[in-house]
């Protein structure tokens, strides 16, 4: 069975919001190699709205393996407003999002990916689809934006790995509890 597995950037003060004005300076090398290591045993992507359309403004802007695995693979898009994904290999898929996850989950193939914590994310968090949470923890107080969690149930997490990346980021990978 796939996994489900979700990679966010986060801050010291748990800002999830618009990474793309704090990151900078953050995503070195090594970074960008275990990024890349994480899309290339992924063989499709899920995405909210905001994620999709912030990579898709963005596509074909580089020439790296990264830009070249992110515009190639297979990309499912949660939205019930999107209108059209027109970037390559995109599909939307419009309601039952835990049940569809779900159902891709099924399937052959490798895992599935997705970026940030929005309302995707803690849907699939609150109906126990959700199989690895990544969290990117940056060296640096935001000040303000949208926050990793929303209010919601409990949900207990196991430490299964930790990986310290150059400019101090570390990446801890959780599991959420089968009980």
């Amino acid at each position: 069975m796939r996994k489900v597995i979700e990679s966010t950037l986060v801050s010291l003060d748990g800002v999830i919001g618009d990474p793309i004005t704090w990151i900078n300076g953050y995503f070195g090398k090594q970074a960008q190699e275990v990024a890349l290591a994480q899309l290339l045993v992924s063989d499709a992507m899920l995405m909210g709205r905001h994620t999709y359309e912030m990579f898709a403004a963005t596509s074909g802007a580089g020439t790296s393996a990264y830009s070249a695995r992110m515009t190639s693979i297979r990309k499912y898009v949660f939205s019930s407003t999107l209108e059209r994904a027109d970037w390559n290999n995109s599909v939307i898929i419009r309601s039952n999002v835990a049940n569809a996850v779900s159902r891709l989950k099924q399937e052959d193939g490798q895992d599935l990916v997705f970026y940030g914590h929005g309302p995707l994310g803690q849907t699939l968090l609150e109906h126990h689809v959700l199989d690895e949470l990544r969290l990117w923890i940056h060296p640096l107080l935001v000040g303000s934006g949208t926050l990793l969690f929303r209010q919601s149930e409990k949900t207990t997490l196991k430490l299964v790995a930790t990986k310290t990346l150059e400019q101090g980021v570390v990446v801890l990978t959780y599991q959420p509890d089968a009980a």
